[in-house]
C-alpha cells in the first residue's frame, strides 16, 4: 500500500520541531524496549477497504497518556514499527493495513476485519524522561489552505501554505504534490481528493 505523498510531506515537517540535523532534541529516540507514553486518535482510514471510512473509534485524549513497552507485543505490530525512532515532543501519523493491525479478527465491534487504520501519535514521554506537551486533535490541513473558504484548493493556495507555515523549510510546494492530488485534472483539489489531514467529512472544513 502506497503512504499518499502529501501525508509524507506533512509528516517530515512535523517531525523538524523535534529534529535538528537528524537528531532528536529532546535526547535520543524511542527504541525497542523503551517504556514510552503517547497520546493519539484512531480512524478508519480512507483507503481501508472496510469499515466507515474516517470513523474515530478510540482516542486517548479523554483518558490521558497511554504507556506502553516499544517492541514487546504488547500493541500491534504498525504501533511497535512506527513508534521506533521516534523522538520525544513528535507528532506523526501511521497508516496502518490490516497486517500490521487487527488482521481478518478485527477488534471489537468498531473495527471490523481487514480494516486499514490512521493513528495520530503524539511521543510525549520515553522512560524518565517527559515532555510538557498540549495533546491536540488531527490537523485541518484542508481548511488551513482553503483560505477563501470555497471547498477547493488552488495551486497559489497550496503555494501560500507552504511558505508561510514552513517559510525556513519550503520556499515552493514539493514537486509533483498538487499534480498528485488533484486527481481529476481539473487545476483545483476538491476536499474527496485531499489526501492530507482534513477532518472526518467535507461538513468539517
Amino acid at each position: 500500500m502506497q503512504i499518499p505523498f502529501i501525508a509524507l510531506v506533512l509528516a517530515l515537517l512535523s517531525a523538524v520541531f523535534a529534529q535538528k540535523d537528524g537528531r532528536c532534541v529532546n535526547g535520543v529516540p524511542a527504541t525497542v524496549g523503551d517504556t514510552v507514553g503517547v497520546h493519539y486518535s484512531g480512524y478508519i482510514d480512507k483507503s481501508s477497504a472496510a469499515g466507515e471510512h474516517g470513523k474515530m473509534f478510540d482516542s486517548s485524549l479523554k483518558r490521558g497518556p497511554f504507556t506502553f513497552r516499544l517492541g514487546s507485543g504488547q500493541v500491534i505490530k504498525g504501533w511497535d514499527q512506527g513508534i521506533d525512532g521516534m523522538c520525544l515532543g513528535e507528532k506523526k501519523t501511521l497508516t496502518i493495513p490490516p497486517e500490521l493491525g487487527y488482521g481478518a479478527r478485527g477488534a471489537g465491534k468498531d473495527i471490523p476485519p481487514n480494516a486499514t487504520l490512521r493513528f495520530t501519535v503524539d511521543l510525549i514521554s520515553i522512560n524518565d524522561n517527559k515532555i510538557a506537551l498540549e495533546p491536540t486533535a488531527e490537523p485541518n490541513i484542508f481548511r488551513e489552505m482553503d483560505t477563501n473558504n470555497d471547498q477547493h484548493i488552488t495551486e497559489e493556495e497550496m503555494q501560500a501554505w507552504f511558505t508561510n507555515t514552513h517559510p525556513d523549510k519550503l520556499t515552493s510546494i514539493p514537486q509533483g504534490l498538487f499534480e498528485r492530488e488533484d486527481k481529476n485534472g481539473d487545476k483545483v483539489i476538491s476536499w474527496e481528493e485531499f489526501d492530507g489531514p482534513k477532518g472526518d467529512s467535507a461538513r468539517s472544513v
